[in-house]
């Protein structure tokens, strides 16, 4: 779905007096009301079994290179798959055309939200052929639990042996890493007279998304020197896959608190005005529950308590319920979820007024690919009562991903888009592939999170604060914490996180004028490639989706034709796993000076809920002004934010230059370092790793899987370069961290300028 977002600088005022009473009437109606979507249905012979279409790409790509290790029995269950059903053109320019007007400023359609039961009025499939397709699931023995209110969803279960009879497909398991998985191991077909209707079986396959984030560290606080130091166990120590190649101050780490985020990102002057996030709700969608005491501990221990904020675990639900989002389990200290604490306590620590929803699924009932984080995320939006953010910090790469349910979470967040629903999704941790999170990269090429291409979300990268590799340290840091524990005197240069040693600024500081002469002198040092990583914010172009007008725009656009990730970054993680950032858990809890260990985290999981912390202090400012508290998809007002700014301010809005004259500036844009990281090509594995420009060769990488092709990613296999490394940071928008960072104070100044707002 294209999205189109032009620049309009026309005040509201203005523009609301220039139009006929007629047009003013429509604001208190429904943005549908005016809409002709009505259509015949397009199901109009008798749906006959032994007349069927194939659905092209309904399996995942690189089953087919696979060999099966055993095919399911038929009688196995396979509960809530989804038949994602497919809108007209009509109905889909229709939409379209909408999100369009409710972002755009000079419509009388801006910011006249829908609600779930409109969405699927207007924009859905027809009653007629929703009733076919249910008919004929009914036929093969399928039993359907219900129609989403979006229309565009028939949540059924069966068995193994009725997909097999009713789709054509058999269904097997593979071993991927080592791990069974179950998958389709063919095309899917439908009856031909469904196929219009039908884009495809979500559910076919279990391959999960993966959460966002570096295995923890448990770290206990030095008094007398302010700083963590780690504490090996050995779950942390099995964690760690890859060892850190350089190690700073002895080792020491540093655990930044909300009020170093506070500061850096300039939320401070917007709580001194009031703004908190009072009123707003976010979700964070997770398929795993937390210790619910854990949030009461970080609010408290980080004097948070004070500003109201909210906290709630709970399964979103369906009206009716289909049954499809069962408890989790996992609210004990043992048992619960380190996503899940990270996500619900670091958007408090943005918005500590701001209502938190945590809104868990469990996986083992839904054999939707996104699992319990999908159908979390899916009910709220089509429920009845819905939050104004949501940040999902789970992915996997478009390669991993089948276009039906690559259909069902793009039309999923372009529902949330038209209800103004803001969304956030990490966009990964392993460089220019989001798939290979605490691994290598391996046997793929470019790829970006198929849970954030979406022209209806903002996807949010990961940053490092460029202090250690700089020696600037005691330039924005004090040495002694403050009551808040706080170490951060203000805004921070940064650069794009990267642990690897394609980290520019890293081969800088180590007396090397290149990434690739840092990478090759590192291999003597450890000739069995221990330290060869891709941990590092994601970023790339997506294959499926196209590029919205709003992200061509900028200065620095990528000139291709896709979707491109990131939109926003802020801090992930640092070089040499210097800095993290605190966690409050069941097992860990915060106490008073630190006098316990605790868990420190890092990853764009990390960087996601952040930004939903800070779009929630917007939406507060906007709503106090008299905006509506809800402002859908964030993405296109930050491009147009960012192609003013850049094309006046360039050069003073450099993160590089810190705080000296980047104060007005809104964006702290990114010119340091790039996601480039490492890639291996294993001889064992019989498999090509594209994308990868090879340096060397280990003869037993690892000391465990012989002979390896060692190098960095890159748009070519045989020049690297800052131009062919995928990818480096460059002025305007990039690969590595999209637009920058922001300073919280500018945006909603320039948010509320952008829309004419006082």
């Amino acid at each position: 779905m294209t999205n189109k977002h032009p620049l309009i600088y026309v005040s509201i005022a203005t523009a609301l007096a220039t139009l006929p009473a007629t047009i003013l009437a429509q604001a208190t109606r429904s943005p549908t009301a005016d809409l002709n979507t009505a259509e015949m249905p397009r199901v109009t012979q008798a749906v006959d079994n032994s007349a069927v279409s194939i659905v092209g790409n309904s399996r995942l790509k690189f089953i087919g290179s696979m060999k099966p290790t055993g095919s399911l029995p038929d009688s196995m269950r396979m509960n809530h798959m989804q038949l994602i059903l497919q809108r007209s053109a009509l109905r889909a320019s229709a939409l379209d055309s909408l999100i369009t007007a409710q972002h755009d400023p000079s419509s009388s359609k801006f910011q006249q939200w829908v609600t779930p039961a409109e969405f699927g009025a207007t924009f859905g499939v027809a009653d007629a052929d929703i009733a076919a397709a249910k008919s004929w699931l009914t036929s093969q023995g399928f039993t359907v639990n219900g129609v989403y209110p979006n229309k565009m969803q028939i949540d059924f279960s069966g068995t193994a042996g009725q997909v097999r009879q009713a789709f054509h497909t058999q269904e097997n398991r593979y071993t991927v890493n080592k791990v069974s998985h179950i998958a389709n191991a063919s095309d899917i077909s439908v009856p031909s007279a469904l196929r219009s209707v039908v884009v495809g079986v979500a559910g076919l396959n279990d391959f999960r998304p993966q959460p966002m984030h570096v295995p923890p560290q448990l770290a206990q606080f030095d008094a007398s020197k302010h700083n963590f130091k780690a504490r090996q166990t050995s779950a942390s120590s099995a964690a760690s896959a890859v060892k850190p190649a350089v190690v700073f101050n002895g080792g020491a780490l540093r655990g930044f608190v909300p009020n170093d985020m506070n500061v850096i990102y300039n939320t401070t002057s917007l709580y001194s005005s009031g703004l908190t996030g009072t009123g707003i709700t976010i979700a964070v969608v997770e398929d795993q529950d937390m210790d619910v005491s854990d949030w009461p501990n970080f609010v408290s221990q980080f004097s948070l308590s004070s500003y109201g904020g909210t906290f709630k675990q709970f399964q979103p639900q369906l009206t009716p319920s289909t049954g499809n989002c069962t408890d989790p389990g996992g609210a004990s200290p043992g048992g619960e979820s380190i996503e899940t604490v990270l996500d619900a306590e670091w958007s408090t620590a943005m918005a500590p007024s701001a209502h938190i929803w945590v809104a868990t699924c469990d996986d083992s009932d839904s054999t939707n690919f996104f699992g319990g984080v999908f159908t979390a995320a899916d009910n709220l939006i089509n429920g009845s009562s819905r939050p104004n953010v949501i940040s999902a910090s789970y992915g996997f790469g478009e390669g991993f991903t089948d276009t039906a349910s690559k259909t069902a979470i793009d039309l999923m967040w372009a529902q949330a888009d038209a209800e103004g629903i803001s969304v956030f999704v990490s966009t990964g941790d392993s460089g220019s592939n989001p798939s290979f999170n605490g691994s290598i990269i391996n046997g793929y090429g470019i790829d970006a999170n198929s849970f954030a291409t979406s022209p209806n979300d903002t996807g949010v990268g990961g940053t490092d604060t460029a202090d250690i590799l700089d020696g600037t340290t005691s330039t924005y840091f004090r040495t002694t914490p403050n009551s808040l524990y706080g170490t951060a005197l203000s805004y921070v240069p940064e650069l794009t996180w990267n642990t690897s040693c394609g980290n520019t600024l890293a081969a800088k500081s180590m007396g090397f004028g290149t990434a690739l002469q840092f990478c090759k002198k590192q291999l003597k040092s450890d000739p069995f490639g221990f330290t060869i990583g891709s941990e590092g914010g994601s970023g790339g172009p997506s294959s499926v989706d196209p590029k919205p007008a709003w992200q061509r725009q900028v200065l620095g656009a990528a000139k291709d034709q896709s979707r491109d990730l990131p939109d926003i970054s802020l801090f992930g993680g640092s070089y040499g796993g210097v800095s993290w950032v605190i966690l409050c858990t069941g097992a860990y809890p915060c106490t008073p000076n630190f006098t316990s260990p605790v868990e420190l985290v890092a990853g764009t999981s990390l960087s996601s809920p952040m930004f939903a912390g800070v779009q929630a202090l917007i939406d507060q400012g906007l709503s106090n002004a008299g905006l509506s508290a809800n402002q859908g998809n964030a993405a296109p007002t930050l491009y147009a934010l960012a192609t003013k700014e850049f094309r006046s301010s360039l050069a003073a809005c450099n993160a590089d230059n810190g705080p000296k004259g980047s104060s007005a500036c809104v964006f702290h844009n990114i010119r340091s370092g790039g996601n480039s990281a490492g890639c291996v090509q294993v001889a064992e594995f019989d498999e090509v790793t594209p994308d990868c420009f090879f340096y060397a060769t280990v003869p037993n990488f690892e000391e465990a899987v012989g002979p390896t092709l060692v190098g960095l990613t890159s748009t070519s296999t045989s020049t690297y370069n800052n131009t062919t490394s995928a990818f480096a940071a460059q002025p305007g928008w990039n690969f590595a961290n999209g637009l920058g960072t922001v300073n919280a104070n500018n945006l909603l100044a320039a948010w509320k300028k952008f829309v004419h707002l006082p």
